[in-house]
This record gives C-alpha cells, structure tokens and sequence, in this order.
C-alpha cells in the first residue's frame, strides 16, 4: 500500500497535480524503487502524443523555446536572452526529463492565436533597442540565429533576421530583423495537424553598424513587433501528423541515398564473414585431422612435440591479470548490449514520438538505470568463475567504470554551457534527480546483481587443467603483435558499420529524424556478428603462434573499434558539418570520446564471449580417452 501511494504521488508531480501524502516512515528502499518509477513514468508520458481537442476561437498556447546558431545544433539559448517581445512575468511549461536533456526551455509567449481564427497584422509589441542591443541581434543575425517555438507539441522553425553579402568592390553588407511573422497553421476536425511560419513578402528592418537605421532616435531604434495567423484544413489524421513534420524541410535533407548504401554495406559484409568462416573452418578441420591422431592419452598426455595451438593446452585458461577490471569491462558492456537492444527495439514498437522532444534521451536513462542488475550479475558471476576473491571491490569497479567518466565528461560540458548561459546547462533539480536515479536505482541494482550472479556462478569449465609452472612465450612475428591486431580488428567492424554511422551523426548531431529502425537493428546485428569473427580468427591465429594471452588480446582486438569511431567523428567535425565554437566543439568531442568508449566496451564484450566460446570448443574437440 505504501508503493501505490508514493507511485500515485510521484505520478502527480509529473502531470502538475497538487496532492498530499502523510507517511510515518518512507523506507529508503521505496523511495528508491519509486525514483526509478518517477524516472519510467516520465519516460512514457515523454513519447504519448495524445490528441488535444479544440473548438473554434479555443486559444492555441504558443511557446517560445530556444535560439541558437544554426550550424550548432547543440548550442543553444533561452529565446528571451535577445531583446525581443515578453510578457512581464515570464511562466515556464513543465517540462519532462527528455525534454531538459534536449535544451528545452518553453516558456509562454505575447502570441494570441485563437483555434480556426485567422488574424492580420496583429501586433505584438513596440520596443526600443538600445546600441547594446542592436549589436547583439546584429551579431545573432550574422551567425546565423534560428529560433525554435513549439506549438501542440510541434515545433516552428525560423531564423531570427535576414543577412545579405554581396559585391566585391564596393562590398555590401546587409543586416536585418523579421519583426512581421505568419503563421500558418492547418487542422483536421478539431486537431491541430502542422504549424510552420514563413516571412514572405515581408521586408527585414535593416540594422545598421553602431545601432544607426531608421526609425532611430534618440533615445535608441524603434521596432514594432507584428503577425498574422491563417489557418488551413488538412486532409491528414491527427494520428499521421507526424508525416507531415517528416516532410517539411527547414534544415537540409541528407538522407536520400540511405538504402543504396547499406545494401552495398550488407552485400560486403556478408562476403567478408563467408571468407571468414570458411577459411577457418577449412584450417580447423585439418589440425583435427592431425591432433587426433593419438586416440590414447588424456589432455595432458599428448605429443609435446608438436606445435601449435595444441601443445599450449595447460595454459591457455591461466587467469589473466587485472581481473577485476576484465570483469568490470564484460559486465558493463553486456549492459549496454541489453540497453541498445532495448532502444532499438522500443523504436521499432513506435514508442517514440517525433513531436515529443527528448523521447529516447528519457528511455535511456531509464534503460541504464534498470539494467545496472546485468552489469553487477554478469562482471560477479564471471568474477567468481575465474577464482576472484575481492567481490566487493568488482562491484563497485562494475558501477562506476562507466558513470565514473560520464560524470567527468558532463562536468566539464555543462560547466562551458553554463559559462556561455546555453540552455543545455542543466539545471541542479535535474542534476539531483540524476544523481538520485544513480545512487537510489542505478547503484542498488548494480550490487543486487552482483550479489545473485556471486551466488548462481558455477565452475568455470576448462576442458584442460592448468599448470602451476607458465610455459615461456615464443617470440611473435611483428603481425602477430597486439597492435596489428587492433588495427585488423576494430578496421573490419568498422567498415561494416561507416555508411549507417555518417546517418547516425547526421541525426545525433544534425536536424535529421531518424526512422529507419529496422536497417538499424540489421546493422547492430552485423556489426555484433562481424567482430564476433573477427574475434575468433584472431584468437586462432594468436594461439597457433603458442601465445596462450588471448584473454585482454581478445577484448582490445575488437574493442579497438571505438578508436576508428572517434576518428571518424574528428573526420565528420571537420569535412561533413559546419560546427564550429567553443561550446559546440566541447560537447561534440566529450560526448564523441564516450560513445566511443560505449562501443569498445560492448564489441570488447562480444568478442570476449566468442573467443571463449571457440577455444572451449577446440579443446573439446581433442580426443582425450
């Protein structure tokens, strides 16, 4: 009864409902569970698009949001830090977790649209700029500032001023404000369907260097603020509107050749694993055919005179070093494998809403919260397998070998965006919330799975015994060295995944909307399956040259992607966007280096797994009777 009740209370803060609820004593486990009920709550509330019904002249709330430079999609600004129209006292909209991840900051306008009602020339208020503030919209206008308002949850694009270069000798310089917008909006019965605004037909207020232009006086430049709103009927659904945001095209289209591309990328991969898998098999069935000649004799028994990666049978399954660390790595990247899968899937479900912003930053964090039980079970059971003593420690390692440089990297991002007033600067009620989610949720979760996978976890399976004595190395041939093989490793997966990356940055750091979940899924699939074989035929060729240190080889093999992808996205800042800044370099390169360390640990996970998986099988292969 007293989960319900909390629930029902935590449901009320979301949707604004004031209720009072007495407890005698919240047990801190409740509270936990329901910081983490909070969190899903307002992760579904964040991507339901539920139709809201007007009647004609009902008004229709219009917010304005942020401002920005348009080459910076993640530099943004609240719309009323440039001298424009407000109302004296200026009200916030509640706002979801996704949304204050996005840079949101709605807030109610001096706009009086009526639903069905169209108005002319209505004007919005008078100002007079001072010099101060003509330089700051002159220099907004000439980096390229757009707006964004957001109208039932759809979003109105528009630049903020018009600039104009043109001649060499003499060179002309034109800077001007949009002080008239129009607004067009279309219907569907008693729905609003789509709203953009446009300035056609409207002439900029030109302002002039020093704040000079006419209508100035004074006392500073007059400007007098107007619009006009038409409405017009929609044959579309209120349930297919976000059909008509998908074809509306106030930033650039990139995506045109999506398909051309991945199935150029698929056909090359496909041939790629055939090679891969026939080859070895083709290797290992004739070093079956001269291993098992002897039919007597247990593992331990057979001919030291051979070679390979046979007579490496008593130390191929020594423990590494560091194993904690290796655990921590496993366990954290099998988290993040159910995460993506989830993501994906929860995509492919329609779960989230184009018109409701920060949709997927919500799940996310509600995924990584939630699944911190994989990564705490699956690190302390493997742990315990391989003879670790320091469980404790392997837990606390486990929970904090992500979040530990999440938190670093977001210190310093938020600290440049609170430095430069970017609404992308979190605010503390969110950082608390966070910081909550982790330490109520995220970290209790860790411990409980590790605490079950300690207990669950069996014998560690080695089909040899090991050795007390380490046999001694030869030495390697240079293409043999762990370098080469990162190289190999992480190139291959890379190349499997490059075409769907470009689109994938386009999106998570352009204007594009994402909805080709499918060829996502196939692609993550491809990209698990290639490294998993690349994996296993580096392993092979590690262990034919009788070099039995596979273990921490098999992890940065593959896991060494993450290096190609952070290569690629200096690539991208440089040749495929115009970004440019302070604050936009630092958020793009600290959240770049992460998702690189995301992929090194999940592709590090599966081809871990599959290296063990292959030298299990080879030595089971070995007749041993």
């Amino acid at each position: 009864m007293t989960v319900m009740i909390l629930i029902f209370k935590s449901i009320s803060s979301l949707t604004g409902t004031v209720m009072t609820v007495k407890l005698a004593r919240p047990d801190p486990q409740v509270v936990g569970w329901v910081m983490g009920t909070r969190l899903l709550l307002l992760c579904l509330l964040s991507h339901i698009g539920l139709a809201v019904n007007y009647k004609k002249g009902d008004p229709v709330v219009l917010y304005v949001n942020k401002v920005g430079p348009y080459h910076n999609p993640q530099e943004t600004y609240h719309y009323y830090t440039l001298p424009v129209c407000r109302p004296k006292e200026v009200q916030h909209k509640a706002l979801s977790l996704g949304e204050v991840l996005d840079g949101d900051r709605m807030a109610e306008s001096l706009y009086n649209i009526h639903f069905m009602e169209n108005t002319e020339r209505q004007t919005l208020c008078e100002l007079t700029l001072s010099e101060k503030e003509v330089d700051q919209l002159r220099e907004a206008i000439e980096e390229l500032y757009y707006f964004e308002f957001v109208l039932d949850d759809i979003p109105i694009w528009g630049f903020v001023g018009y600039m104009e270069e043109s001649g060499f000798l003499p060179h002309s310089h034109k800077v001007g404000l949009w002080t008239h917008l129009d607004f067009n909006i279309e219907y569907n019965g008693d729905s609003v369907i789509f709203a953009n605004v446009s300035v056609k037909d409207v002439k900029p207020v030109p302002l002039e260097e020093g704040g000079g232009g006419p209508g100035q006086g004074p006392g500073g430049l007059s400007v007098t603020h107007t619009y006009s709103v038409r409405w017009f009927e929609s044959p579309l659904p209120h349930s297919r509107r976000a059909e008509r945001l998908r074809d509306y095209s106030f930033f650039p289209k990139t995506l045109e050749i999506h398909w051309l591309s991945i199935i150029n990328s698929l056909v090359l991969v496909v041939l790629l694993l055939g090679f891969v898998i026939i080859i070895l098999m083709r290797v290992l069935k004739n070093d079956f055919a001269r291993y098992n000649v002897e039919e007597d004799g247990g593992c331990d028994d057979l001919d030291q005179g051979d070679n390979g990666w046979k007579i490496i049978h008593t130390d191929v399954f020594r423990f590494p070093p560091y194993r904690s660390l290796l655990c921590a790595v496993l366990g954290v990247g099998a988290q993040f494998l159910t995460l993506a899968t989830g993501i994906i899937v929860m995509a492919l479900l329609g779960m989230f809403n184009v018109h409701r912003h920060g949709a997927i930053n919500s799940a996310a964090i509600v995924l990584y919260a939630l699944t911190s039980c994989v990564s705490g079970y699956c690190s302390c059971s493997f742990y315990t397998q391989i003879h670790g003593q320091r469980w404790v420690w392997n837990i606390i390692l486990t929970s904090t070998l992500f979040s530990a440089p999440l938190f670093m990297t977001w210190s310093v991002v938020n600290s440049v965006h609170w430095w430069s007033g970017s609404t992308q600067a979190l605010p503390a009620s969110t950082v608390f919330l966070l910081l909550g989610a982790w330490v109520l949720v995220g970290f209790p979760l860790t411990v409980i799975g590790g605490i079950v996978g300690k207990n669950r976890a069996g014998s560690f399976q080695a089909p040899c015994r090991t050795r007390n004595i380490a046999r001694q190395i030869p030495q390697q041939p240079w293409y043999k060295h762990t370098a080469v093989h990162m190289a190999i490793g992480g190139f291959l997966p890379f190349s499997a995944i490059s075409v769907e990356l470009y689109y994938i940055f386009a999106t998570v750091w352009g204007r594009e909307h994402y909805t080709l979940y499918g060829i996502l899924l196939c692609v993550f699939a491809i990209l698990l399956s290639v490294g998993a074989c690349i994996s296993v035929a580096l392993t092979y060729f590690l262990l034919s040259g009788e070099d039995y240190r596979w273990w921490w080889r098999s992890v940065l093999s593959t896991g060494s992607t993450g290096l190609f992808i952070f290569v690629y996205s200096l690539f991208y800042y440089r040749n495929r966007s115009s970004m440019s800044g302070l604050v936009q370099s630092v958020e793009f390169f600290g959240y770049s280096l992460l998702t690189a360390f995301v992929f090194s640990l999940m592709l590090g996970t599966v081809s871990f797994w599959a290296s063990l998986a292959f030298i299990r099988y080879i030595y089971r292969s070995l007749k041993m009777d």
